[in-house]
């Protein structure tokens, strides 16, 4: 087995309340993320000792938890320590990247009904030494002939881990020999990439769609939020194709790959077919605002348990 980091060969996972080696971390058949992708997530970044926005994933995770209508969710302090458990029981505190699942949990008979489901949460914090995984030089894109999902079908506001819709879009991306899938809504409008956000810049404004049928991220929000900080004007608005292939500039945002510039879509040069100022300046912004906001991990794990 070829790991992307040799390192994780050897990690501990957090899986029901213990840490496991790699090998020996797993879940139930009956597991609810087994039977039906009956789960919610979030991604999370190490950054110097600290998770950035760490209280912003938490709110997300257990409102998603909520709208599936999940029971026997943990406490948000239990999370948070096995969260800090984790990271440390492996040493992770810079270039880590956290995948923090809660499922439905075990059921006690294979089916859909949540009245299966007896015996509470599972929880999963599954943390790798991993690098930003875009170049931050610049990606390249293809449409998806997939659609995102609209919220009469599926609200992107659950961060769920039903993520066929998406996966297919990466797997025509895979095809086509670039890095991601842009995902359009069912109206033809730019909703997101199969893994994040899209921003467009034109005559020094920035431009994002409206958080309907796109994933409203964590690093999205921390980019609005600069831009307003900073005097950029930001506009959330629909956006057409013609408008992503004529812009000057044009990035993604995400967890697991900061800010990505886009240099290519559906094999047309975005501006310049580089980097931009724009995109470089909000580059160091949003470096700035998560290594200075995040929550350490250091000293806190013993005042939590």
């Amino acid at each position: 087995m070829q790991l992307p980091d040799r390192r994780n060969e050897q990690i501990l996972v957090h899986v029901a309340g213990e840490l496991l080696p790699r090998q020996e971390a797993k879940v139930s058949v009956f597991d609810s993320s087994v039977q039906g992708g009956d789960a919610v997530w979030e991604g999370l970044r190490v950054y110097r000792g600290r998770v950035a926005d760490l209280d912003l994933h938490l709110d997300r995770l257990f409102a998603s938890a909520h709208a599936m209508a999940f029971q026997g969710i943990p406490l948000r302090q239990e999370v948070t320590a096995a969260l800090f458990e984790t990271l440390l029981a492996n040493g992770m505190l810079d270039t880590a990247h956290v995948r923090l699942t809660l499922t439905r949990g075990e059921k006690v008979t294979s089916g859909m009904s949540p009245h299966f489901n007896c015996s509470g949460c599972t929880l999963i914090v599954l943390a790798e030494w991993k690098e930003l995984v875009y170049d931050q030089a610049g990606i390249r894109l293809i449409t998806a002939s997939v659609r995102r999902n609209t919220p009469q079908c599926l609200d992107s506001k659950i961060h769920h881990n039903n993520l066929i819709n998406n996966i297919l879009a990466k797997i025509e991306a895979n095809h086509a020999g670039v890095d991601d899938a842009l995902m359009l809504d069912v109206h033809g409008f730019v909703s997101e990439t199969n893994a994040t956000n899209v921003f467009l810049v034109r005559g020094g404004r920035v431009f994002t769609p409206h958080a309907d049928s796109c994933l409203p991220g964590i690093t999205r929000h921390t980019i609005i939020e600069a831009c307003r900080d900073s005097g950029i004007s930001l506009v959330e608005k629909n956006l057409s194709l013609t408008e992503v292939y004529t812009a000057d500039e044009a990035f993604t945002t995400g967890t697991m790959g900061a800010l990505a510039p886009v240099l290519e879509v559906d094999g047309r040069r975005i501006g310049a077919g580089e980097r931009g100022p724009l995109t470089l300046r909000l580059q160091r912004l949003h470096a700035e605002r998560a290594h200075a906001r995040g929550t350490p991990i250091g000293g806190l794990l013993q005042d939590i348990l």
